[in-house]
Order: structure tokens, then C-alpha cells, then sequence
């Protein structure tokens, strides 16, 4: 009988998308829908804003290398993926974004899969916003903190326990935060730091591919080629031939 009423309510809405509205006065919030290959379908009047657009048509079918430095919109992309082939939910996830300022700050984002009606994941949706709880910015200060330190030794070969103690956190204590906050354990993070900033070297200077490799902590050209494919779909140098046209 719930079900029902529901259905029957919802079938007599005269614009489905009524809902949307709310997400509009909904104040610090930003909405936005991607389909699979990562293009933006449709956002709420505060994201709009704060990525400097006046209408909803500006922003449907750009990807968020319009908008972000391509290792911010690699990492974005990364997150995405995940979720469309696993179909999991990502729920009060830590994530670089937009400030007020349009400088890049730690926001909270939740993103779940969006199914099509042929039961297939066809893209996301997701809602960020900034951090007020004392635990969460607690919580981001210490994450901010470990990222900060990874993104000043890439180069190094670095362990849980050096990452732990530079932090000032026992490894049980930096693996359960990591965990929470992004999803991560500190090899996946410490990967994916040194992915996405030899990303930026690709796209932003003349240095080899091979000295790209030496200087973000992968061994050879061939296991940063290996680890990079893996978590963007393509080569290195076809990131930059694609990041160099655009």
C-alpha cells in the first residue's frame, strides 16, 4: 500500500525532475549527475556558480578537465570509475574542490551509481560540501597533513610507518583514518599521490617519460607505464598527447 501510494504520487508530478529544485536552496551544497564516461549531465545552481558558469547548458557534456588542473580531474575520474564498476556507494568521502575563493580545499562528498532501466550502472550522482563537524575537520587536518607530507617526498620510497610517524599517529591509527576519510590505505594512497603528480609533469614540462618515472618513486618507466594505465585507461604518453591537443 506504501509502495503504491508513493508510485501513484510520483506519477502524478508534472516536471519529474521537481525534486531538483530543492538542491538549489539547499545552502553549501553542490549536486551534480556525470553518466559513465564521465560527462556532466546536471548540476545545482550553487556548483554552477562556484565553477564560474551562469547556465546549466555551459556544463552539460564538458568532463572536469574543463574545470580542474588535469591530476585534480585524473584523481575525480578515478573515484568515478570505481564506483560505476563496482556499484558501490561512496559516503562522506574526503575530496579536493572549490572554495569560495576557487582555490582547491578539502570538501566531503558522497556519490552513488545512477542504474539504467536495463539494470546497468549508466553514471553517478554525488552531493559535496565542507566540512563543519569538529571530528570531520579534526580528521581532515590529519589526513591534510599526511597528503601534504606524500606530495613533499615522492621521490622517496616511503612506508606506512614513516608516513605514520611523520604525522604523528600509530599505523593502526593512520590506516582506520585513511580508510575513513578516503577510502585508502596509505600504499594506495601514496601510489595514487605520485600518480596524479606525474600527471601534472606530463602535461605542465618537457621532462621525459622515463625521468617523470624516476622522480615521482617508481622504479622504471615500465612499472610507472604499468600503474598508470591501470588507474586511468591510457599510457602516459597518450595522457600527454591527449592533454597537449586539448
Amino acid at each position: 500500500m506504501i509502495s503504491s501510494l508513493q508510485t501513484e504520487f510520483f506519477s502524478l508530478m508534472l516536471d519529474p525532475q521537481i525534486l531538483r529544485t530543492m538542491l538549489d536552496h539547499l545552502p553549501g551544497v553542490f549536486f551534480f549527475v556525470k553518466d559513465a564516461e564521465g560527462r556532466l549531465i546536471a548540476a545545482n545552481a550553487a556548483k554552477l556558480e562556484r565553477l564560474g558558469l551562469k547556465h546549466e547548458k555551459e556544463l552539460i557534456g564538458a568532463t572536469d578537465d574543463a574545470f580542474f588542473p588535469p591530476d585534480v580531474a585524473l584523481a575525480f575520474r578515478q573515484d568515478d570509475q570505481e564506483i560505476i564498476l563496482t556499484g558501490k556507494p561512496v559516503v562522506n568521502r574526503l575530496e579536493l574542490w572549490l572554495d569560495e575563493q576557487r582555490a582547491l580545499n578539502w570538501f566531503m562528498t558522497t556519490k552513488l551509481p545512477i542504474t539504467g532501466k536495463d539494470g546497468t550502472i549508466i553514471g553517478i550522482m554525488g552531493l559535496s560540501r565542507r566540512c563543519e563537524e569538529k571530528g570531520a575537520q579534526h580528521a581532515v587536518r590529519e589526513v591534510a597533513a599526511a597528503v601534504a607530507y606524500i606530495q613533499t617526498h615522492l621521490s622517496e620510497s616511503l612506508t606506512a610507518s614513516d608516513l605514520a610517524k611523520a604525522v604523528n599517529l600509530s599505523e593502526r591509527q593512520l590506516h582506520r583514518k585513511l580508510r575513513e576519510t578516503l577510502g585508502s590505505t596509505p600504499h594506495e594512497l601514496i601510489l595514487r599521490l605520485r600518480i596524479q603528480a606525474a600527471a601534472e609533469a606530463l602535461t605542465q614540462t618537457g621532462s621525459s617519460i622515463a625521468e617523470i618515472a624516476l622522480d615521482h618513486g617508481f622504479c622504471d618507466q615500465s612499472a610507472f607505464t604499468q600503474h598508470f594505465r591501470k588507474r586511468t585507461g591510457m599510457t602516459p604518453r597518450q595522457f600527454r598527447q591527449r592533454h597537449t591537443m586539448a
